[in-house]
C-alpha cells in the first residue's frame, strides 16, 4: 500500500509540474505579447505626423542654426510625410522587426478577403478554402476579414475573426483603424503560426502590411485580379511585402503589369466556387424555391438599383419579363444590401449564398457583368443577358461580356432603356442552354501549388 501511495503521489507531482510549466509558458507568451504590443504602440507614436513635426521643431530649438533653414525644412518634411501617407513613397519599417523567437509553422493558412461592393474577394477566398480542405482535411483554415457574412464559413467549421470596416465606426480615422488591423491580425498570426497568409483585395491596408512585415517564416500571398498600373492608389512599397502574387485568369486577355517588381507571380484559371456535382438538380431547386416544374424560369441579379423606382434598370427589366405570362422570375438579393420589397405571384426572392447552387433550376438569366457572375454563368452555359457596368475603370466588363456573344450563349446590352431591354429579352428567349466543357477552377490549381510546396519542404 505505501508503494502504491508513493506512486500516486509521484503521478500527482508530475501532473502538478506539467501544469506549472504550462502556466509558466503561458505567462511568458503573455509577457512577450505585451512587450510587442507596447513596442508597436511606441513605433506608431514615433512615426505619427504630429510627433515627426514636433521632433523637427524641437531639434531646431536645441540647435539654433537649424532655425535659419526651418522655413525650408519644415515644408519639405510636411511634403515627405504627406507623400508617405498617400502611399507615394515607401513607409518607414523601423521597429517592425520581430524580436522574439519564431515558433514552428503549423499546418494552417490565414485568409484575408476584404469587403468590396459584392462578394468577389470573399468568394475567391472561400473557393480556395474549400479546395484546400478537400486536398488536406487536416489543414487549419482561418478567415480574418472585414466581410460581415462570417456565418458562411463559420457553419463550415472554419475559424473566423471579424473586424468591422472603417466606415462602420463613428468618426474613426484611417490611422486608428489601421492600428486595429495591425493589432488584431498580429494576434491571429502569433496564435496560429500559419504556414501561409493570403490577402484578396485591391488595396493592401497599412496595418496589414505592418503585421506581415518581417514574418519570413510565413509565405505571404496577394491574390489580385488585373495588373498593377502606374499611378494607382496602392502604396508603392506594398508589393514587396509579399512572397507571391496570384493573378486569377479572365475570359479576356489581361495586360501585363506596368509596375516592375521582383515578387514571384502565379497565373491561374478563372475561379468559380462550386463544382458541377455540387449544384442542385432542377427538381430540387424548383421544389426548394417553390417554382413550378413546367414553368420557364429566369434568374435576375443586377446589384444596385431600387426596384420600386419605375425608371431603374431593374424595374424596367422586371416589367418587361412580366409581360410573358408563363415566365417566373427569381430575383437575387445581395446579403450585403437591403431586402427587396416587391410582391408578385410570379416573383420569387432569393437571399442565399451561393446562389449558384440553384442555377440548374433556371432556363435564362439576366446579370451584371462582374467577374464572378460572368464566370459562374459561363461554366454552366445558362443563356444570359448581361448589363455591363461601363464605368468600372480597370475592370473591362463590356469586353468580358462580349465573350458570351462570341461563344453564342449570351447577349450584351450596353445602353438600357425600356425599349432596348424588351428587345434584348425577346432575343434571349430564342437561346437554348449549351453544354459547356468542364473546366478546373483556379482555386484547385492554387491549392495544388500550395500543397505541393508543403510536400517539398
Amino acid at each position: 500500500m505505501p508503494f502504491v501511495a508513493n506512486c500516486q503521489e509521484l503521478d500527482g507531482l508530475a501532473e502538478f509540474m506539467e501544469d506549472f510549466e504550462e502556466n509558466d509558458n503561458l505567462e511568458e507568451v503573455r509577457r512577450i505579447r505585451k512587450i510587442s504590443s507596447l513596442k508597436r504602440e511606441n513605433r506608431r507614436l514615433r512615426n505619427s505626423v504630429s510627433f515627426q513635426i514636433g521632433l523637427h521643431l524641437t531639434n531646431a530649438v536645441r540647435k539654433p542654426w537649424k532655425i535659419i533653414v526651418l522655413p525650408f525644412s519644415l515644408p519639405m518634411l510636411c511634403f515627405t510625410l504627406g507623400m508617405r501617407r498617400l502611399g507615394k513613397t515607401s513607409s518607414l519599417t523601423t521597429g517592425l522587426d520581430l524580436e522574439h523567437e519564431i515558433q514552428p509553422r503549423t499546418n494552417s493558412i490565414v485568409l484575408f478577403p476584404t469587403n468590396g461592393v459584392g462578394f468577389g474577394h470573399f468568394t475567391r477566398m472561400y473557393s480556395v478554402a474549400r479546395a484546400l480542405r478537400k486536398q488536406d482535411p487536416e489543414m487549419e483554415i482561418i478567415f480574418f476579414t472585414t466581410m460581415p457574412t462570417l456565418h458562411i464559413p463559420y457553419v463550415e467549421n472554419y475559424a473566423t475573426y471579424h473586424l468591422a470596416g472603417k466606415y462602420k465606426h463613428k468618426d474613426m480615422d484611417s490611422s486608428t483603424w489601421n492600428m486595429l488591423v495591425e493589432e488584431m491580425l498580429t494576434l491571429v498570426l502569433e496564435t496560429h503560426n500559419p504556414r501561409y497568409f493570403m490577402f484578396d483585395g485591391a488595396f493592401p491596408y497599412r496595418g496589414m502590411l505592418n503585421s506581415i512585415f518581417g514574418r519570413d517564416e510565413i509565405t505571404r500571398i496577394w491574390m489580385r485580379r488585373g495588373m498593377f498600373r502606374k499611378g494607382s492608389s496602392i502604396p508603392v512599397d506594398s508589393i514587396e511585402y509579399f512572397d507571391l502574387i496570384v493573378h486569377p485568369g479572365d475570359a479576356i486577355e489581361v495586360k501585363h503589369s506596368e509596375l516592375e517588381h521582383s515578387v514571384a507571380t502565379l497565373k491561374i484559371p478563372p475561379i468559380t466556387l462550386l463544382r458541377e456535382d455540387e449544384i442542385e438538380s432542377r427538381e430540387i431547386t424548383r421544389g426548394r424555391l417553390n417554382l413550378p416544374l413546367d414553368a420557364k424560369v429566369i434568374y435576375v441579379q443586377l446589384g444596385a438599383g431600387q426596384i420600386n423606382d419605375i425608371a431603374s434598370e431593374i424595374r424596367m427589366t422586371i416589367d418587361a419579363l412580366l409581360e410573358s405570362p408563363e415566365m417566373h422570375i427569381v430575383l437575387g438579393e445581395s446579403m450585403l444590401g437591403e431586402r427587396l420589397n416587391f410582391v408578385h405571384k410570379r416573383i420569387h426572392l432569393l437571399r442565399d449564398y451561393p446562389n449558384s447552387m440553384y442555377y440548374n433550376g433556371f432556363d435564362f438569366a439576366i446579370q451584371a457583368g462582374g467577374y464572378n457572375s460572368f464566370h459562374e454563368m459561363r461554366s454552366i452555359g445558362i443563356p444570359t443577358l448581361f448589363y455591363p457596368n461601363m464605368n468600372t475603370g480597370m475592370d473591362d466588363q463590356y469586353a468580358r461580356c462580349k465573350v458570351a456573344e462570341d461563344e453564342k450563349w449570351g447577349l450584351v446590352l450596353e445602353k438600357r432603356t425600356a425599349k432596348s431591354i424588351k428587345s434584348a429579352i425577346r432575343k434571349l428567349f430564342e437561346f437554348e442552354r449549351l453544354e459547356r466543357p468542364s473546366s478546373i477552377s483556379g482555386s484547385v490549381v492554387l491549392s495544388d501549388h500550395l500543397i505541393g510546396e508543403m510536400d517539398g519542404d
